[in-house]
């Protein structure tokens, strides 16, 4: 059984998803649920775990309707108001009803602040969040926030705290090194588990090779009990597309016993998410 961690869907007559335009070539049009779990299904994944992108209350609608609709998403990471407790406990009562929300994401890369992570609001309506049996995913954490996770982590124990795309390692950069010691601090919180997946850089080649060193690197800081896999589509259509994407990834996953491999393919985004039983639901449609 293989669980993507990571995919997006987004249509563009839903919602607006104001970091999307022009500049963003092939990705500026709408990814549909069908092409997405075509994609899937042609490299010969079981299931997926779709991720908001855009935050906002319509999304996170439409992403747990798709879930709904398509067995082969066994789970949502959604969006709720988390600077502010009152409304953020609404939104979480509001969606308790949906079993397949799994986490919470907010995208903090894009917010303006730079203390979001930090705020007292924030770490109240995220210990919220823990209580109602959600995980946290933090996008794009490299540069602004990775540094704030472990605090984070490490104020809110019962918070299983998902650091997106490895934190969005800056391969190719003076500033690899200093991104490293950010993501082992975090990883020394045993509430934190990380995603391999949105590795893409541009202008960096994408191969086995070329991703060698940020992989060893996470696998070295959580092991493969904290790490899981991500396909990022559609995102990894700037890596050659899905195809590509898994073939790079799953050859450097495959150099892992194959209990390590069960781990960072399934085993690691079923405990962090509570897939349970919705994982065995995408199994029997994948």
């Amino acid at each position: 059984m293989i669980v993507d961690s990571h995919v997006h869907v987004w249509d563009l007559a839903i919602s607006d998803y104001a970091w999307l335009g022009p500049q963003h070539g092939p990705l500026n049009r709408s990814f549909s649920p069908a092409e997405s779990t075509n994609e899937l299904a042609a490299a010969g994944i079981t299931a997926g775990v779709l991720v908001q992108a855009e935050d906002s209350t319509a999304d996170t609608a439409y992403l747990l309707d798709v879930a709904e609709r398509y067995a082969a998403f066994v789970g949502v990471v959604g969006w709720v108001q988390l600077d502010d407790r009152r409304v953020t406990a609404a939104q979480l009562a509001e969606l308790a009803a949906y079993p397949q929300l799994r986490g919470i994401r907010h995208l903090v890369h894009d917010d303006p602040r730079d203390d979001f992570l930090l705020l007292p609001e924030v770490r109240t309506s995220l210990a919220l969040v823990a209580d109602a049996g959600l995980a946290f995913d933090v996008p794009d954490a490299w540069p602004r926030h990775l540094a704030q996770v472990a605090g984070l982590a490490a104020e809110l124990a019962q918070l299983t705290v998902v650091i997106d795309h490895l934190g969005k390692p800056p391969r190719g950069s003076g500033e690899l090194a200093d991104w490293e010691l950010a993501l082992r601090t975090a990883a020394v919180v045993p509430n934190t588990v990380a995603k391999v997946s949105g590795l893409h850089v541009e202008g960096q080649p994408f191969t086995a090779d070329a991703l060698r060193p940020v992989w060893e690197t996470a696998l070295d800081a959580f092991g493969p009990a904290r790490l899981m896999y991500g396909g990022d589509w559609p995102v990894s259509v700037l890596s050659g597309g899905y195809g590509a994407h898994w073939q790079v990834l799953s050859e450097l996953i495959g150099e892992l016993t194959a209990d390590e491999q069960d781990l960072v393919l399934h085993g690691t985004a079923t405990r962090a998410y509570g897939l349970g039983v919705l994982a065995e639901r995408g199994e029997t449609h994948g």
